[in-house]
């Protein structure tokens, strides 16, 4: 039997066997050896070599194209169930994973097998070893430029109809910028990696807006199509003037498209949208926050563009309601535990943290409220604290256990100054934390009585809510 990741003899959602595991692991032991996704070096000659040895998998199929600061991975994986639930076989990669390298690589809404990614990667490594050999003044292919390749190798092999690609880094000369988009989908932008990007908005977005590409000659035109979402002026603006550059058809939030009506509904939110081919309503997203509503938006217009909906053509409504329904986002205001609640948010900037906190205010009524924040150190960690200190009533700091991530000690003095002593903890190990935040919010409790309005919150990073989503026993999704 062939499963949705294409393995044979083996049933979908089938636990992988130890096997499988142990050569995962002596891969990504081999992947780390390489540059880290922290080191960049503005180029796409490396990735590009290395598509052209493998006959251009990614020109395939077509492509939708995500990139921005923040929604990335949420919009993606809104794109990919509604493209499901109209039929569509996808291939979707992101980045970061949360627990799993092979969450990277989805294909029908499902994670590759490890055997698949272990057989993807040595399939690609004669190739890339060819790549690596012909680099007399700079460096070796990445690990992301790798595993962008094993994505759109593993897409072509199954095949897929079309491929959900979100940016890891940037977007002008990111590894996934070998691929055209058809549809080039633009999330809210903000300050962050500017060491890399630029130090403004200006420049950040105009790397970013390297995505929206002048459609490739072939012999049915198809026009390239740029989905933006509320931005900056400063940001719009240099948007905008790219679209023209690429001679791109364009659709903005708040003018094409927008979000007309929401109200939360128990398990997330009930939402009416303004598409660009008419108002869908009735739409259950099963995401807490208005920054989810405006992701869902933003993924409706994009899978409109890339089927030619329009002012005179309208989506089959139920089945977006199902593919909407059918949302999830691991790691994004998740649900993990009960009595008292406990969510997982990936927040890992100021704009993460203050779509987490005004969620959080609005959907929410604890009596208490805890958070356990695990930083990067390469973050903007005052920012992110100022962020979540109105909605926080203690904070538990820690440490997620990566390299890049900040000592508890000195997240701990950065905190003291935005919280004060009395309402900052500090444990070193994640799990101690957890431990902890759950006491203090069980403190809400009298002796004997059920806890009831407490929660707590882990945030701060992706690694930090992926290993917390370990932790509570959650499956790779």
């Amino acid at each position: 039997m062939t499963t949705p990741d294409g393995d044979i003899g083996s049933s979908a959602g089938a636990a992988p066997g130890v096997v499988d595991l142990a050569e995962l692991a002596l891969v990504e032991a081999e992947l780390d050896k390489r540059w880290p996704e922290t080191k960049i070096e503005p180029s796409t000659a490396r990735i590009a070599a290395l598509m052209d040895l493998l006959a251009s998998p990614q020109r395939n199929y077509p492509v939708i194209h995500v990139a921005g600061t923040n929604g990335k991975t949420s919009v993606a994986r809104m794109i990919d169930s509604l493209l499901r639930s109209l039929h569509r076989r996808t291939g979707r990669t992101t980045s970061p994973h949360l627990q799993i390298a092979t969450e990277r690589i989805s294909i029908d809404g499902l994670p590759i097998s490890p055997r698949t990614y272990v057989d993807t990667y040595r399939e690609l490594l004669p190739y890339i070893e060819m790549v690596d050999a012909a680099q007399t003044d700079g460096p070796a292919m990445s690990k992301f430029e790798v595993l962008t390749a094993m994505a759109f190798a593993a897409f072509a092999e199954a095949p897929v109809d079309v491929a959900v690609v979100e940016v890891g880094l940037g977007g002008r000369w990111d590894a996934t910028n070998v691929a055209d988009g058809q549809i080039a989908v633009i999330t809210p932008i903000s300050l962050d990696h500017t060491e890399y990007l630029g130090p403004d908005l200006e420049s950040i977005a105009g790397e970013k807006a390297g995505i929206i590409k002048k459609a490739p000659d072939q012999l049915v035109p198809v026009d390239t199509v740029a989905i933006i979402a509320e931005q900056d002026p400063v940001v719009m603006d240099v948007l905008l003037r790219r679209v023209v550059e690429a001679d791109a058809a364009v659709a903005r939030e708040g003018a094409e498209f927008k979000v007309v009506g929401r109200r939360i509904a128990i398990g997330g939110q009930e939402l009416q949208l303004q598409g660009l081919g008419g108002v869908y309503d009735e739409i259950f997203l099963p995401l807490h926050g208005e920054h989810q509503a405006r992701n869902a938006v933003l993924a409706l217009a994009a899978v409109e563009a890339f089927f030619g909906a329009g002012k005179d053509r309208q989506l089959d409504i139920e089945a977006i309601r199902a593919g909407f329904a059918e949302v999830s986002s691991p790691g994004r205001l998740e649900r993990v535990r009960s009595a008292p609640t406990v969510f997982l948010d990936a927040a890992h900037n100021p704009a993460g943290a203050k779509a987490l906190a005004a969620a959080l205010s609005a959907e929410f009524d604890f009596r208490k409220l805890v958070g356990v924040v695990a930083v990067m150190a390469d973050k903007d960690v005052a920012g992110i604290l100022e962020a979540l200190e109105p909605v926080f009533d203690e904070i538990v700091v820690t440490s997620n256990g990566s390299p890049r991530g900040m000592a508890a000690e000195d997240l701990a003095n950065l905190a003291v100054q935005r919280f004060g002593d009395e309402r900052v903890v500090v444990a070193h190990e994640l799990a101690d934390a957890l431990e902890t935040a759950i006491a203090i919010a069980e403190d809400v409790a009298d002796p004997g009585e059920a806890v009831s309005g407490a929660g707590v919150v882990v945030t701060g990073s992706v690694v930090t809510a992926g290993a917390a989503r370990t932790l509570f026993g959650k499956d790779p999704a």
